[in-house]
């Protein structure tokens, strides 16, 4: 086997799994915070190698099957065991499910905030010339790539849409351009076409901001953003889906071997980036951003209300924070085991799926 195939494989196995640990240690935190006790923290998937150490009540543990991690609390589905997660008050057992998802969410944010610290953010404020189509009134003026758009017609233009604004309002005349290229300002005069050809505005020209260093703290509210726009895309795929706004093909489930076809492909072309004299930051870190991408969809799943999931968990226990009112033990139980039976079917049919289907990347 080639040597780059088994380095990737390894990378995605301790990246992924380092996600999978993140989601179990955050549970293990709140649990220890709201006085759960826990009596296995697992390092891998049983059965079990050989218990490393015992700390306050908790065996931490080595386990055969090196991916991930586990959590087991005491009493987790038994509310007559005092100490107990299910023998818990609503609130600490609603804090507890919570936990490992929001670790996978606070994770995939760093991620994001620290790539934006290396990549820099778009500068939403400035416009900058991307492209300029051939035997366009841009390219016959003498428009530039890279040249930024200070005014047009002696008005300033702070975005994209301001500028496509004017531009609309003067099809068929002639306007002044204020560029800044490079340390210079030029005027350049070009004349908006009424009728541009398919795929291509009146005047040529695809627009963009351009990328500004930033700090860390600056970059949080991005790593936000970027956070919160993954996870309502998530949310909502499956409404677009119905609704035959997204192809059945773009949406697809993907489980772990089809992550790992994204992944190795999205690796594949970093390092091709890497070797590009002309290369940026951006360019070679792609790998990264699906991990922060990752990190977020194991967040956001994961608080799905479905059966055996920790957001159907934390559906059994609304009723009991709203109305006082907890739903017998047995029958939670049954519909979590229900529903993770479901859900190992559900993982079959995928996996098989992308084995069957390999995901290629556009």
């Amino acid at each position: 086997m080639d040597f780059t195939i088994v380095l990737t494989i390894l990378e995605f196995i301790i990246a992924f799994g380092l996600l999978l640990f993140l989601h179990e240690f955050g549970h293990f935190l709140t649990a220890r915070l709201f006085g759960v006790e826990v009596e296995e923290f697992g390092f891998g998937f049983p059965p079990r190698m050989v218990r490393l150490f015992t700390w306050k009540g908790t065996d931490f543990t080595l386990n055969w099957i090196p991916f991930g991690a586990f959590v087991r609390p005491k009493g987790e589905n038994d509310p007559e065991v005092p100490g107990g997660l299910a023998a818990a008050n609503p609130w600490k057992r609603l804090g507890v499910l919570v936990g490992g998802p929001m670790m996978n969410i606070l994770t995939g944010i760093l991620i994001f905030t620290i790539l934006f610290t290396k990549t820099g953010a778009p500068d939403a404020k400035t416009v900058q010339i991307m492209e300029v189509a051939d035997d366009s009134p841009a390219e016959q003026a003498g428009i530039l790539p890279d040249d930024i758009v200070m005014k047009i017609n002696g008005v300033e233009i702070t975005s994209t849409t301001a500028l496509s604004s004017i531009v609309k309002e003067n099809l068929g005349k002639e306007v002044t351009l204020t560029l800044g290229r490079g340390e210079k300002i030029i005027e350049i005069k070009a004349t908006p076409r009424l009728n541009p050809p398919p795929n291509q505005g009146s005047l040529g020209i695809v627009m963009g901001n351009p990328v500004k260093p930033i700090s860390f703290f600056q970059a949080v509210p991005y790593a936000l953003i970027t956070a919160a726009s993954q996870g309502a895309a998530l949310v909502t795929m499956p409404i677009l889906l119905i609704q035959g706004k997204v192809a059945a093909e773009d949406a697809r489930m993907v489980g772990p071997v089809g992550m790992y076809d994204i992944y190795s492909q999205v690796r594949s072309r970093d390092v091709t980036a890497e070797a590009q004299p002309a290369s940026t930051a951006a360019d070679t870190l792609n790998r990264f951003w699906l991990l922060g991408i990752i990190s977020i969809a194991l967040g956001f799943t994961n608080l799905l209300p479905i059966p055996a999931l920790d957001g159907g968990r934390i559906l059994f226990v609304l009723p009991e924070l709203l109305f006082r009112k907890r739903i017998p033990a047995q029958y939670e139980n049954m519909i979590h085991l229900i529903g993770f039976a479901a859900l190992l079917a559900l993982m079959v049919y995928v996996t098989t799926q992308d084995i069957t289907n390999r995901i290629v990347l556009p």
